[in-house]
């Protein structure tokens, strides 16, 4: 195996070290707090600066992800990968789009539902994360010799 195929796997794992946990933390208490989340979003975006801000925050730590792993090789650098584009898109739509990402935040009983689903999903997610990033090793398979 290549160096620079090994220090992907290392890049990979270090960013699910902190993104593991970050997701399956987050994610979790969003699903459970959800309900009581109207007013806080609502707040949010009775503040222009706020929502400005917390875009161009988003779209900066995307982008240090999407430029500091530039790996796609295997799931959980597929998966970080997308989170950094996911991120950094989404801080996009915050600074440029405000309305219509303020529009995507009203959610009806049975939206709620679905979102406590899709959040839960995505907190497993991050447990996967995280334990590729805490508990695995690269793997490094015999390389051919060439003479």
């Amino acid at each position: 195996m290549s160096e620079a195929n090994v220090e992907a796997q290392l890049r990979t794992r270090a960013f699910a070290r902190v993104l593991g946990p970050y997701v399956a933390i987050f994610t979790t208490v969003l699903a459970i707090r959800l309900p009581d989340m109207t007013d806080l979003i609502d707040n949010l975006f009775a503040n222009a600066a706020s929502v400005w801000i917390l875009g161009a925050v988003m779209l900066a730590g995307g982008l240090v992800i999407i430029g500091g792993h530039r790996s796609w090789r295997g799931p959980a650098a597929i998966a970080v990968s997308l989170f950094g584009w996911f991120v950094g898109l989404r801080g996009l739509g915050l600074i440029a789009t405000t309305s219509a990402v303020r529009s995507a935040t009203e959610l009806s009983s049975g939206a709620l539902t679905a979102a406590r689903i899709f959040f839960a999903l995505l907190a497993l997610g991050g447990l996967w994360l995280t334990y590729v990033g805490w508990f695995t090793k690269p793997t490094i398979t015999p390389s051919t010799k060439q003479s």
